[in-house]
């Protein structure tokens, strides 16, 4: 019998982290510690995580309810709703059953499906009307805008059709929003994102949908990052049961459905979050400044806290559970692990990873929703949103790291924009392309993106906004003749192929950027009108064929089937090539090579470079003309290398590739021999 292999702790793989040593293994045991408190000294947390099965309104088997909260800093709480007419009654006073926890029983007559309710809770010197902290649905009364609790239970609730779709090692992303998905200027409802956008991702070829705003959030601009109500599907797109059919279609496309979970922040709102829930500023928050986040305006987690814990513990076991979600992006990572929340910060050195700043109770928390999710999962998987670049973040825990499956390449977008904003092409540096894309570290795996919503918003500029300017509403006609929107369009596809070709481990877009969608994103809101002009897609533009558009969709799917096909995320980016004075840069990735001519004027013919020895195709060109290009290749033309070495490059390799590579383009060759 074998033993299983020790894992290498994360300070013997990476030199940099051996003097913290001490700070790893204290990290690492403060968890365990955490993770055997919670779970009562059982094996799982999942059998110990249940609050959402105890708090909040259940029915029992002889369909009599039983509401639970808990409020340790309230004198009185009240179930009030359309059954008392929101009046507060003896008849429906919680009685408090120690450890701050309050309790009613309700015979089965009194509430029924669609029902609305609210409590009212008591402190010394006031109270006020509160949602349910495990509430799990939530509906907006359209005149008085005000939010309340509604009773979920179905006749008929929703019976699932298909299984899980498996791992995703090599997960590629198409990230969305459900209410601006439609082309109509309106909120748009999971019923219309199923049939309507589910086809077309299909058929782009992506296996991942990370979806943003499903938390129930008071205000639609916040793009679903100001929660109030963690528990609750947000309403305004529907019902839990279209919600449900989503993911199952979903799955039975073999497309995963990944969550984008806000555990990082909750809305200051009172009446509608956890805000002066019983009149205590910190029952599930910080006390004081800690308490406040300075930039969002919103409310910051005690993750010391058990009882914080256990809610946000059982938010993740509850999404999983009950709409079959197949794992989480979890947002604002940076924010939760320091102490200044990541601020006008720059990360320099490991010291800013294991020093006072960093709140201790936050990375144990993020540990612990780790372990959760593959406990109930294997095969589920979990992304950091994390600026900091914090080592270990996403390493697993039993090598010493916190234990997230993936964390985001921030900085690749970030530089996109640096290069696009400060630069013309002809002075973009290949080297630095080359290092910016591909500086990951090698212990832990990624996902790279050349945009995702953040770019998208106002205040900011996709890709295609930034290269094209104002020249994207008068010169996206094919017959147009524009050096602006050639340059645009032929940068578009190059950096989308790069970044994907050298991405660590997954891929990730944002819905309608691959096929550069014209505008921003500017939700409605006082300054606009209350428009909902620009909180939408305009599906309809890839449609003709006289628009440019189009073209840009079937570049980012052959790019994405390339992806798959070949298998390219399963191996690491070799530098072959990388010519700063004619702006060339050539890698090899797998089975395939990809050359990349970013220089504006000049193309080269028998452009020679060391190759591995045998005969290629040509299986992708960003400069065909069905993407709207200037088609200077011929289509599947096969090359073979000569056995010399070349001066060129890396001179790995005893022979040598030639090739034309025209400007402002790129090929991509697949070693058939």
């Amino acid at each position: 019998m074998t033993s299983k292999k020790k894992k290498s702790m994360i300070y013997e793989t990476d030199a940099w982290l051996a003097p913290y040593k001490d700070a790893v293994d204290a990290r690492h045991r403060r968890i365990l510690e955490e993770k055997e408190k919670l779970s009562e000294g059982d094996a799982s947390l999942y059998d110990s995580i249940n609050n959402h099965l105890y708090y909040g309104l259940h029915r029992r088997g002889d369909g009599s309810w039983v509401f639970r909260e808990w409020a340790p800093n309230a004198m009185r709480l009240y179930l009030i709703g359309d059954f008392n007419n929101w009046k507060r009654t003896e008849a429906y006073a919680l009685k408090p059953v120690g450890g701050g926890n309050w309790e009613i029983e309700l015979p089965s007559i009194f509430l029924e499906h669609g029902t609305n309710y609210k409590l009212y809770v008591e402190w010394t010197g006031g109270g006020g009307e509160r949602i349910p902290a495990y509430a799990t649905r939530a509906v907006q009364d359209e005149e008085t805008k005000a939010f309340c609790a509604q009773v979920w239970a179905p006749d008929r609730p929703y019976r699932w059709k298909y299984g899980k779709p498996g791992r995703r090692p090599h997960p590629l992303i198409y990230e969305c929003h459900i209410g601006m998905s439609s082309e109509k200027e309106k909120v748009a409802t999971f019923n219309e994102f199923r049939t309507d956008v589910l086809p077309h991702i299909k058929e782009l070829g992506y296996d991942t949908i990370q979806i943003m705003a499903l938390q129930e959030h008071p205000y639609y601009g916040s793009f679903g990052y100001q929660v109030s109500n963690f528990f609750a599907l947000s309403s305004r797109f529907g019902t839990p049961e279209e919600f449900k059919q989503l993911v199952d279609e979903a799955h039975g496309a073999g497309i995963a459905v990944v969550m984008d979970i806000v555990h990082s922040h909750s809305v200051d709102n009172e009446a509608e979050g956890l805000g002066k829930f019983d009149g205590r500023e910190d029952l599930y928050f910080y006390s004081g400044p800690q308490g406040r986040h300075p930039a969002w305006g919103s409310r910051c987690f005690d993750y010391g806290k058990d009882e914080t814990k256990r809610f946000l513990l059982s938010n993740c076991k509850f999404w999983m559970e009950e709409y079959h979600l197949d794992g989480f992006r979890f947002d604002g990572v940076t924010s939760m692990l320091y102490w200044d929340h990541g601020l006008g910060k720059d990360f320099v050195g490991y010291d800013n990873y294991f020093n006072g700043g960093v709140d201790e109770n936050a990375v144990t928390y993020l540990a612990l929703a780790n372990m959760l999710v593959h406990e109930m999962n294997p095969d589920a998987f979990t992304i950091a949103e994390d600026v900091s670049g914090m080592a270990g973040l996403a390493a697993p825990f039993e090598a010493g790291g916190v234990g997230f499956d993936f964390r985001m390449s921030m900085g690749v977008a970030d530089n996109w924009i640096k290069w696009i904003k400060t630069l013309p092409d002809e002075q973009w540096s290949v080297g630095e392309i080359w290092w910016q894309l591909t500086n990951k570290r090698a212990d832990e795996k990624t996902i790279s993106y050349a945009e995702c919503h953040d770019q998208a918003m106002v205040g900011d500029k996709t890709i295609i906004f930034r290269l094209l300017d104002k020249e994207m509403y008068t010169s996206m006609n094919k017959d147009s003749k524009s050096l602006l929107v050639d340059r645009g369009i032929a940068l578009h596809k190059m950096i989308r192929l790069v970044t994907m070709a050298t991405s660590g481990d997954g891929y990730l877009t944002f819905m309608g950027n691959e096929f550069g969608h014209p505008e921003w994103i500017d939700f409605p809101r006082e300054g606009n009108g209350w428009s909902y002009k620009y909180a939408r897609r305009q599906w309809s533009l890839v449609e003709p064929d006289y628009l440019r558009y189009g073209s840009l969709n079937s570049f980012d799917k052959a790019m994405v089937s390339l992806c798959r096909e070949e298998g390219l995320l399963e191996g690491r980016p070799e530098l072959l090539v990388q010519d700063e004075e004619k702006k060339i840069l050539i890698f090899k990735r797998i089975n395939c090579i990809f050359a990349f001519n970013f220089n504006p004027l000049s193309s080269f013919s028998d452009y020679g470079f060391s190759a591995p020895a045998g005969k290629y195709i040509s299986i992708l060109d960003t400069d065909a003309r069905e993407f709207n290009g200037f088609s200077r290749l011929k289509k599947g033309e096969v090359h073979f290398t000569v056995h010399k070495r070349s001066a060129n490059g890396s001179g790995v390799y005893d022979d040598t590739l030639m090739l034309y590579l025209p400007s402002r383009s790129a090929i991509v060759l697949k070693k058939v021999d």
